[in-house]
């Protein structure tokens, strides 16, 4: 009988470490601290709601209440995805640096006038110089 409960332990303890999911909520400190985060979060807006006469009104109405929902999701987002096993987006360099042309292009369009008008010249054409010259004979006032 000894024997039987040990192997249906070590059967068990087999069968939960083979399990990646428990092995990352093991593992990874982060995933058990969002996973803290967003209970703690969601148990204070759980108890902020309960204290209202409305519920809905406490959802709709009160700022700390909606605060602690959003970050309870957010919580609960990171936590599924470190679960998932998805990586924090760093963001490529080659982003980057897009990002930064295009900022200090439109920058140097702002602030240089000879910069904004080659720009316009290459849009719109070249401006051109336009004269008037009347077709009608001026007028003397009145005088004959």
């Amino acid at each position: 009988m000894a024997t039987t409960r040990t192997q249906k332990a070590r059967d068990a303890a087999e069968t939960v470490s083979s399990n990646e999911y428990v092995r990352r909520l093991v593992e990874d400190e982060e995933l058990r601290d969002s996973i803290r985060d967003a209970f703690d979060a969601s148990k204070s807006a759980y108890g902020r709601i309960q204290k209202q006469k409305s519920p809905a009104r406490a959802v709709m109405d009160d700022k700390k209440t909606q605060k602690e929902l959003r970050e309870a999701a957010e919580s609960l987002r990171e936590a599924s995805d470190r679960l998932r096993g998805k990586k924090e987006k760093s963001g490529s360099v080659l982003g980057k640096l897009i990002v930064l042309a295009i900022v200090g292009a439109i920058a140097a369009i702002v602030l240089s006038e000879d910069i904004r008008k080659a720009v316009l010249d290459r849009l719109f054409g070249a401006e051109e110089e336009f004269e008037y010259t009347s077709t009608t004979a001026p007028s003397n006032g009145g005088a004959a």
